[in-house]
């Protein structure tokens, strides 16, 4: 009944003041009606969605309202200030200027190759090869490729680098050194040899218990025989300290136009190639087997030095591979166990 009562009197006093409207008071009427209709919404909806047009008239008219009765609008002030300052952005932003224009890949990787393959070319030097090749490129842009490729842009990149002078000079050196084998009887072998840098060529000098001085400085003179005959004559001969390389060894090879260098204390890679080669014939020919005698060494040591020099084709015949491959129709290949021919002995084909 009271509720009743109420809602009566609510009634009554909104008729009296119809009676006395103006249009001012429809407007107050009507604020007062979206006003509860946004109230309404807030208890259904968490977060609306908003679009963009939406944010930019809540940000414009936010501004015409003072900033104490903000707390009206279902977002935050901070938001609605924050949509305005994006605004203000997008309309005062003007063009980036553009700048110098890229340089083209191909341009960039022919300077690159231009100061590589000439290690005397500084910048300037390349910068007019390219003018002749058509390509108008700034000098400072010729610096700037260079500098981010880890090349030296200056005129004084003169001389190779070590990589490069040793593939120069490979051709002409030569390295010698000694390894020592030990037979079934705990008897210890040395193994006199030298090897050509640039072709891997391997001179097996000689074999002995006894490495003295003398039989050292015979076997460079049997050396030097050989070596006269080469077409380009050997300029530098690398060797450790050991003490069985003596003077007279030395002066065999200086006689001969060819100067020793002699590696530093306790240093093996500056004469990596002969301690290279000391590994290879280690791991792949004498950790295999055991040696009887000297003679046994050397006949192994040479047979292993020609399969270094020129290794062995394939062990199966090329004829009765083709014959197989005849056999097959349709171009198709299959598996089956290799016959020998009647002229020679079958040999083992490992899977």
């Amino acid at each position: 009944m009271a509720l009743s009562l109420l809602y009566l009197a609510f009634l009554r006093t909104i008729e009296f003041l119809c009676r006395r409207r103006s249009d001012k008071s429809d407007l107050a009427i009507e604020v007062v009606m979206l006003r509860h209709e946004v109230a309404v919404l807030r208890r259904q909806v968490d977060r609306p969605a908003l679009r963009p047009s939406d944010r930019a008239l809540l940000a414009g008219l936010s501004r015409l309202i003072p900033r104490g009765k903000l707390h009206r609008f279902f977002v935050q002030p901070d938001t609605l200030l924050r949509w305005h300052r994006e605004l203000v952005r997008r309309k005062w932003t003007y063009p980036k200027p553009s700048g110098r224009p890229k340089i083209p890949t191909g341009t960039v990787q022919l300077v690159v190759r231009l100061a590589r393959e000439n290690s005397t070319w500084g910048y300037r030097r390349i910068h007019g090869e390219l003018s002749v090749l058509g390509i108008n490129l700034a000098p400072s842009s010729v610096w700037n490729i260079l500098q981010r490729h880890g090349l030296d842009p200056s005129p004084e990149r003169t001389g190779p680098t070590w990589r490069e002078f040793l593939r120069t000079q490979a051709s002409s050196l030569l390295a010698c050194d000694f390894f020592t084998v030990d037979t079934v009887l705990l008897k210890r072998l040395y193994v006199l040899f030298f090897i050509e840098l640039d072709t891997r060529k391997v001179f097996v000098t000689g074999v002995t218990a006894h490495p003295t001085g003398a039989w050292v400085a015979q076997q460079a003179r049997n050396l030097s025989h050989e070596l006269a005959q080469r077409t380009q004559p050997v300029r530098f001969l690398i060797r450790d300290r050991d003490t069985k390389f003596t003077a007279s060894f030395d002066e065999v090879f200086r006689s001969e136009g060819i100067r020793v260098i002699r590696t530093p204390i306790r240093a093996p890679r500056a004469n990596a190639f002969a301690e290279r080669f000391v590994g290879t014939v280690r791991r792949e020919c004498l950790d295999r087997m055991l040696i009887v005698g000297r003679r046994h060494l050397e006949a192994v040591v040479h047979e292993f030095v020609v399969h270094y020099i020129q290794p062995p084709a394939s062990s199966i015949p090329r004829s009765a591979t083709a014959s197989a491959e005849e056999d097959c129709p349709n171009g198709t290949r299959e598996c089956r166990p290799f016959t020998a021919p009647a002229d020679e002995p079958a040999r083992r084909v490992d899977p």
